[in-house]
C-alpha cells in the first residue's frame, strides 16, 4: 500500500505540524502567480478574478499534488486597502509603490473588514478551495506580518527609527498586529487550515529589534491561532540565520525560509524548539532555471541528507510566474518517490557556473562611489526591495555624486556575475565592490556617512 493511500495528503502536513512521526515528508508548492502560468492567465487576471484564480488553484492541485497550498501569495493586499499605490504586471505580484503614512507619526485607526479591497475575492475562493479539495488538501492563509505591512506603510523609515525613534516604532506594529489578528480570522472563519503570518523583511532586523518590537505582537497571532484550532507557520525571506531562534521563541508551529538560511543548520534550532521547519528549494538557479534533472537531483540530495522529523519540502518562498511545469513535477516526483528519482539522476552532474563572461568594475579607479544591490529580486522578494529603496534613499541623498546599479537573482548573467562576486547572501548591499550591508536594511544616516568617505 502506497502512503498516499495510507493518508491523505492533508493528514500527512498536518501530523508533521503536530509534530508526530510520519512515513514522508511532506510537499508544499508556494505557487502564487506560478498558478496563473498552469492556465494561461496572467498574474494580473488571476489576482484580480475570482473564477480565474479559483480555475488556476485546482489547476495546482492536480498537476502538483500538493499536501498543502496557499490559497493567494500577495503582501500588498492589506496595503492596497490602507492606501498605497499598486504596480501591476503580468507576470509578477503587485509591488507597493507609495507609502502613504511616510514622513508621517500618525497611526491608522481603522482596522479594515472581510468586505474591503480584494478581500471577498479571497475568501470567496477559499471557501470554494475547502469545498473542491479541502479533504485532501491542507489549505494555507497568507497574512502580510508587522514588520513588512509596517514598511509598506512607512517605507525604509520604520528601520531608522526603530535605531532612533523606537517610540514611532511600537504603535505602527501595534497596529499592523491587530490587522493581521483581523485577518486571520477571516481566513480562520473560511475554513484554512494553517495561517502563515509572511514577514519576508523579518530577516533584515537583529534579534535585539526583533525582541524589542516584534516578540510580543508574534507571541499574540500565533496565539490567536492555536486558540482557533489552526496551525501556523512564519514565513521569513533572506538570510535570517540570526534571528531562527528568536522566531522560535514566539512559539509558531513552523517556521518556513528560503534558499539564503542552511536547513541544516536552522533545523538544529528549530528542533531544540519541536517547530517544523519548510523550505528551501531555490528559487531562480533550480526552479526556474534549471532541468528536471537537477530539480531532481537538489530534492534527493537534501533528502539524503537532513533527518524528515519535523520537517516540510517547499519552495524557499513564492514560485516565479514562469517557473517551468517540467521542473515542478519533477520535484513532485523526487519527494513521491525517491528510490527512483535517486536511481533516474545517479550520472547526473550539474554544470558549472561560468564566470568569465563576468566584466567586474575597476573598483579602485571609479569616478564616483559605485553602489551594487544584489537581490533575489526587488519586484517580488519585499526585503529586497526594501533594500534597494534603502539604497535609492541614500543615493538620492548626494544627487550626481554616487551610481548604483541592481542586480537580480533572476537570469544566468546575473548568477555568474554573484559567483564571480562571492556573494553569500542575497539581499546584499556592496560599495565600490566591497560588502556593506548582508541582509540587514542599513540606518539611513549611516549609509550615507559611509558613501561621503569615498566622495
Amino acid at each position: 500500500m502506497s502512503i498516499k493511500e495510507e493518508y491523505t495528503g492533508k493528514e500527512l502536513l498536518l501530523s508533521a505540524l503536530r509534530h508526530e512521526e510520519v512515513p514522508a515528508v511532506p510537499w508544499v508548492p508556494y505557487a502564487g502567480v506560478h498558478a496563473g502560468l498552469l492556465r494561461n492567465y496572467t498574474a494580473v487576471e488571476m489576482l484580480q478574478d475570482a473564477d480565474k484564480l479559483f480555475d488556476s488553484l485546482i489547476a495546482v492541485n492536480e498537476i502538483y499534488d500538493p499536501d498543502g497550498q496557499p490559497i493567494v501569495f500577495d503582501l500588498q493586499i492589506e496595503a492596497e486597502i490602507l492606501g498605497c499605490d499598486l504596480r501591476w504586471a503580468d507576470n509578477l505580484p503587485p509591488t507597493v509603490m507609495t507609502h502613504p503614512l511616510q514622513g508621517t507619526a500618525n497611526v491608522p485607526d481603522h482596522v479594515f473588514s472581510e468586505t474591503d479591497g480584494r478581500f471577498p475575492l479571497v475568501l470567496d475562493v477559499t471557501r470554494r478551495m475547502k469545498q473542491a479539495v479541502g479533504d485532501h488538501t491542507a489549505l494555507y492563509g497568507l497574512i502580510t506580518g508587522p514588520l513588512t505591512l509596517a514598511s509598506h506603510l512607512q517605507g525604509t523609515e520604520v528601520y531608522t527609527f526603530m535605531v532612533r525613534k523606537p517610540e514611532r516604532v511600537h504603535p505602527l506594529v501595534s497596529y499592523c498586529t491587530e490587522v493581521a489578528l483581523k485577518i486571520a480570522g477571516f481566513y480562520l472563519d473560511a475554513g484554512v487550515d494553517v495561517l502563515g503570518v509572511v514577514d519576508p523583511v523579518i530577516s533584515q532586523i537583529s534579534p535585539k529589534h526583533f525582541n524589542a518590537f516584534f516578540g510580543e505582537p508574534y507571541r499574540r497571532i500565533f496565539d490567536f491561532i492555536r486558540e482557533r484550532g489552526a496551525f501556523s507557520s512564519f514565513f521569513v525571506c533572506g538570510d535570517a540565520t540570526k534571528n531562527i531562534k528568536v522566531m522560535c521563541e514566539t512559539g509558531p508551529d513552523s517556521i518556513a525560509v528560503d534558499e539564503n538560511v542552511s536547513m541544516h543548520s536552522a533545523k538544529e534550532v528549530t528542533d531544540r524548539y519541536n517547530i517544523t521547519l519548510g523550505g528551501n528549494i531555490p528559487l531562480s538557479t533550480e526552479m526556474l532555471m534549471g532541468t528536471q534533472q537537477s530539480n531532481m537531483k537538489w530534492v534527493v540530495d537534501f533528502l539524503d541528507s537532513i533527518d524528515h522529523h519535523n520537517l516540510i519540502l517547499a519552495p524557499g518562498c513564492d514560485m516565479p510566474y514562469d517557473t517551468p511545469i517540467e521542473n515542478t513535477v519533477a520535484v513532485l516526483q523526487a519527494v513521491r518517490d525517491i528510490d527512483s528519482s535517486r536511481k533516474m539522476i545517479a550520472n547526473y552532474e550539474a554544470p558549472e557556473i561560468d564566470t568569465s563572461s563576468v566584466e567586474v568594475p575597476d573598483y579602485a579607479n571609479l569616478g564616483k562611489p559605485l553602489i551594487e544591490v544584489f537581490t533575489l529580486d526587488s519586484d517580488t522578494c519585499a526585503a529586497c526591495t526594501y533594500m534597494l529603496s534603502s539604497a535609492k534613499t541614500a543615493a538620492a541623498d548626494l544627487p550626481g555624486k554616487v551610481d548604483l546599479v541592481e542586480y537580480k537573482f533572476t537570469t544566468p548573467e546575473n548568477v555568474a556575475r554573484v559567483h564571480r562576486m562571492g556573494v553569500k547572501n542575497l539581499p546584499s548591499i556592496y560599495l565600490n565592490g566591497e560588502l556593506k550591508y548582508s541582509s540587514i536594511i542599513p540606518d539611513h544616516e549611516e549609509f550615507v556617512a559611509e558613501i561621503k568617505k569615498l566622495i
